[in-house]
């Protein structure tokens, strides 16, 4: 299965709901509630790119929590929505395998596209073949390294903060939740950091809906960029062979796992990396802003008692959810939520909505600083599959956090941020915002 083809499947099944009809025709998507139950398509990206998804899924919990479709381009698929049925199958990898792709793509065995590139990643196998992939480039993310980072991480941050103009309008997107997880990946990877910029480029690219005007508008362009990316850690593969350094494409070059990977593999791994340490890691910087201007009641008391930062943090990741969803595949027909899964059937692990479920989380729609449970969100998933990078992750929220709390009093979102026009990266690509600094 492509990893990075399956996100066109957003833009040819986004056609097929009432009233979303992609992205040519602009008209008002319908309330959840006014179209038939069977007709609802979780993986329309208008319902995220519009911030509608809530509504639409709220009526899936209540009503269909294992929901079916079948399209002609991906055949029999299931969406999960509440938290206790994607518990249970996240960790059953004997049932559920990832082996043929972690987003929705096309019927296992069918033949890809001329212009897919077939790649593979380990966050895509089973064991024993994902252990050994996944153990190979772990260590980078060690609480022993992490403590290493904190405080180079600090220091960039500071850095970014400082520079923010005063009392005038700018991206908080690009100018410092793009930045500061740019200059961490490039850290990472011991990535050039002049370069630097490719890395962002290269992480919108692979999960990116083409689309005319789009940020790629072909197949044949994300294939293009994509095989950039290949050759351009290639080199930088050859010369870690000679001269290694403790960044993830060295381990990538001297496992005993990895060293000898196909080029197509070897890219998978690497794109699963950058995405997994920008996308996530950035849409939850923007989207604590968001989120704390949304709750401002929950901003005061932060600010009035920053030894709740860690506990924000986790609310945050909640809330926001920064990947959607996951996918699995059914190795075998079996019964989830009363509802009988095919042997090969895509199952759709919505997060997203998992993190919604009031069974599970009180008022969930809300921020809520101190909830008792937050820590228990999906957002890293469960079992084997576990986010590798979630301690990275916590920890740039955290100084995040620390240094705005002792720079500004106020941080303003001016207007609705613009998001993502995807189903599986839950995102921002622009939020104007305004800041004033302590006195």
């Amino acid at each position: 299965m492509s990893q990075t083809n399956s996100s066109a499947q957003d833009t040819s099944e986004a056609e097929k709901m009432p009233g979303a009809a992609g992205a040519s025709a602009r008209g008002e998507l319908p309330s959840a509630y006014d179209i038939p139950l069977e007709d609802i398509l979780p993986v329309s990206p208008r319902l995220f790119s519009e911030n509608r998804w809530h509504e639409y899924f709220g009526r899936l919990r209540e009503e269909d929590p294992v929901h079916f479709n079948e399209t002609e381009i991906a055949g029999r698929f299931w969406s999960l929505t509440k938290y206790e049925d994607i518990k249970r199958v996240d960790p059953d990898w004997q049932n559920f395998s990832s082996a043929d792709g972690i987003t929705l793509g096309f019927p296992v065995g069918e033949e890809l596209p001329e212009d897919a590139l077939n790649v593979t990643t380990f966050i895509a196998m089973d064991p024993p073949v994902h252990d050994a992939q996944r153990k190979t480039v772990s260590g980078a993310v060690a609480p022993a390294n992490l403590a290493n980072m904190e405080s180079l991480i600090r220091e960039r941050t500071c850095q970014v903060l400082d520079s923010l103009p005063e009392g005038e309008s700018f991206d908080w997107v690009e100018t410092v939740s793009i930045e500061l997880t740019t200059m961490m990946l490039a850290t990472l990877f011991d990535f050039p950091f002049e370069d630097r910029s490719k890395l962002t480029r290269w992480s919108d690219v692979t999960f990116a809906v083409p689309q005319p005007g789009g940020l790629v508008e072909s197949e044949e362009q994300r294939r293009e960029e994509l095989l950039e990316c290949l050759n351009y850690f290639l080199k930088l593969k050859e010369q870690r062979m000679t001269t290694p350094g403790s960044d993830l494409v060295s381990m990538l070059a001297h496992g005993e796992n990895t060293k000898d990977m196909p080029p197509m593999e070897f890219l998978g791994n690497l794109l699963l990396l950058i995405v997994g340490g920008n996308d996530t890691t950035r849409n939850t910087m923007s989207g604590s802003v968001y989120g704390l201007n949304k709750f401002p009641e929950q901003f005061d008391k932060l600010a009035a008692n920053p030894q709740l930062i860690p506990k924000m943090v986790a609310e945050v990741i909640r809330w926001q959810t920064p990947l959607a969803y996951m996918r699995r595949t059914a190795t075998n027909d079996c019964e989830v939520g009363g509802k009988l899964i095919k042997k090969d059937d895509q199952v759709l692990m919505w997060y997203a909505s998992g993190n919604r479920d009031s069974d599970v989380f009180d008022n969930p729609d809300a921020i809520d600083i101190e909830r008792p449970n937050a820590r228990q969100h999906l957002s890293f998933g469960f079992g084997l599959h576990r986010c590798m990078g979630n301690r990275l992750a916590e920890l740039q929220l955290k100084i995040l956090w620390e240094e705005l709390l002792a720079r500004f009093d106020k941080i303003e979102v001016l207007a609705e941020p613009e998001r993502t026009f995807s189903s599986f990266v839950n995102g921002y690509t622009h939020m104007p915002v305004k800041v004033t600094r302590k006195r």
